[in-house]
């Protein structure tokens, strides 16, 4: 089963990201390990919960597609805003009048 999921932080911050390999257990994205210290002290470190949610699956979807889904949904999470979440593309281009 391919998925996108997203990850969401004790920072309240996502990460969408997908799985093409059907891991069902273990695997919690690819979030810039960098950039999720600066985000969280070592006291939130103590005792935290990540919550991991599939946001969309399917059996038969082309690997483009589920890619192209996973845009989809970082667009939609706004997860590629440095606000909101860990995403680094697409590029996140606020919306402006």
């Amino acid at each position: 089963m391919k998925v996108v999921y997203k990850i969401t932080y004790p920072n309240g911050k996502v990460y969408v990201g997908s799985d093409l390999t059907d891991t069902r257990l273990g695997y919690f994205g690819s979030a810039s390990r960098e950039l999720l210290e600066r985000d969280t002290d070592r006291e939130a470190l103590r005792d935290f919960t990540i919550r991991k949610q599939i946001l969309w699956e399917s059996e038969s979807a082309s690997d483009n597609e589920v890619r192209r889904q996973e845009t989809q949904y970082i667009i939609k999470h706004r997860a590629n805003d440095p606000a909101v979440g860990y995403n680094r593309r697409p590029i996140f281009r606020p919306d402006t009048p």
